[in-house]
């Protein structure tokens, strides 16, 4: 299991705290490797090898012209998912790093939304490619951003 995975499950495994605080500290956490990812606020939701959500709300700070949740903030979102999701799958022999990101906006984001990131299993088992798939939902289900993460996977200098 990965330092993050582990930091995950010990954050909202704790009696004391419990589950709901235990998200926000792990999200705070997470957000200090790359500082970027505090500007949007993001609250990790879920995270699993292979599956981690982050939730962005809807508020002023994010806003674009419009009112609605900025196309950069949900790609903040997306990449901050697809980050928790490679740190909890990557095998311990392999290193990732982001190659780029395609997405399309498929519909205003008017409310609250959470940002998914998944992968298959046996995507981890090879070198070089893999594509991170990653949308962002309204509550509703309404998708408002899709697309894919590509990254490059080497093995891990000794």
């Amino acid at each position: 299991m990965s330092q993050v995975h582990t930091l995950w499950k010990t954050t909202t495994g704790l009696p004391v705290v419990g589950a709901t605080l235990g998200k926000r500290l792990f999200s705070l956490a997470f957000a200090q490797k790359a500082p970027y990812f505090a500007s949007i606020r993001p609250q990790v939701t879920e995270l699993r090898p292979n599956h981690a959500e982050v939730l962005i709300r809807k508020r002023r700070r994010v806003h674009n012209h419009l009112g609605t949740v900025h196309a950069i903030a949900l790609c903040n979102g997306l990449e901050m998912a697809m980050g928790a999701l490679a740190e909890a799958s990557v095998p311990q022999d392999k290193r990732w790093i982001p190659k780029g990101m395609t997405v399309s906006y498929a519909a205003k984001a008017t409310g609250d939304v959470t940002c998914i990131a998944e992968t298959d299993p046996e995507q981890w088992a090879g070198l070089g490619d893999l594509g991170v798939r990653v949308r962002g939902e309204l509550a509703d289900g309404t998708v408002v951003i899709e697309g894919v993460i590509d990254l490059w996977v080497t093995p891990k200098r000794r």
